[in-house]
């Protein structure tokens, strides 16, 4: 009797554990009820108020602000690239067309300076035929002699305008007329010159002061003085550096009195009973472009005129 009051008593007790737990558990429950509708009503709360919906709005706003400014500065930068690659590929064109204005500005500058010197020289070409004395074929240097046997040039007046062999010769450089050489070959256009300073080149010559007589020779290159040959000894004292030396008319091919050259230096060799004397053209034939050619003397009282 007494074991059965003890599980009795011990079942009651079991029961109520039992009891207790599922109250707490309850009651742990309600509190987290409670707290959830808690929160559930400040949130309502929230939402319900002015100033929560305005802080969205502005969030929003603000979010939106900030989207179409970045938006606006990238299309504003793409803007800005584009815009500046176009202009860049303009101003590139415009250089360009720049370069090209210049280069035909350039060109116009050197034909005008070219056209300057050219009249430069056509007037002194003129002056220099209208004081001649003789009957006178104008030419221009065309070339060199191709088979290069003499050192001769090329001149684009032949036989069809009335140049014969060995007529003579002659320039306007500074001022001054001198002798350039004589024809040597005719063709129907062109001829050819044989200058003074080539190696078959005589020249019967004098002093223009003291007029003693001698030949000039060439030595076969324009750099190289040119030779005056049979000059007497007793001359000596009598001829200065810088003297004119002239054609002497003698041989009949050149006229007398045309310019050859200057006194350069006077040589008096031991075993020679001549002198020798350099000379140094009066034309600069590295500058050489026109020239007459003269068929025979004129005297001035006929009036003359060119064929």
């Amino acid at each position: 009797m007494r074991q059965g009051f003890f599980k009795e008593f011990n079942s009651g007790a079991s029961s109520q554990k039992s009891g207790g737990r599922l109250s707490g558990t309850l009651l742990n429950a309600s509190f987290y009820v409670f707290i959830f509708l808690v929160i559930i009503s400040i949130l309502m709360l929230m939402f319900s108020g002015g100033n929560f919906s305005y802080s969205v709005k502005n969030l929003g706003l603000s979010l939106f602000s900030g989207v179409r400014g970045g938006i606006y500065e990238l299309s504003s930068m793409v803007s800005r690239t584009v815009l500046s690659v176009k202009e860049l590929a303009d101003l590139r064109k415009e250089h360009t067309e720049l370069l090209k204005q210049l280069e035909r500005y350039e060109e116009l500058e050197r034909s005008n300076a070219e056209i300057y010197q050219e009249n430069i020289r056509l007037r002194e070409q003129l002056g220099f035929a209208q004081s001649l004395r003789y009957r006178r074929i104008p030419a221009q240097i065309s070339g060199r002699d191709p088979n290069n046997l003499f050192s001769a040039v090329v001149i684009d007046k032949g036989s069809f305008a009335g140049v014969t062999r060995d007529m003579p010769v002659v320039a306007w450089q500074n001022g001054t007329q001198a002798l350039v050489g004589k024809v040597i070959q005719t063709g129907a256009f062109e001829s050819l010159v044989m200058p003074i300073f080539d190696n078959n080149a005589l020249v019967s010559s004098r002093l223009s002061v003291t007029r003693y007589e001698g030949i000039v020779e060439g030595q076969g290159n324009q750099e190289t003085p040119l030779l005056m040959r049979f000059v007497p000894k007793r001359a000596r004292d009598e001829i200065n550096i810088g003297d004119i030396i002239v054609s002497s008319g003698m041989g009949g091919i050149f006229p007398a009195g045309i310019n050859i050259g200057r006194v350069n230096n006077i040589y008096s060799p031991e075993y020679e009973t001549t002198l020798e004397i350099e000379v140094i053209p009066m034309i600069d034939f590295s500058r050489l472009e026109y020239v007459y050619l003269i068929e025979r003397e004129t005297p001035a009282s006929t009036g003359l005129t060119d064929d």
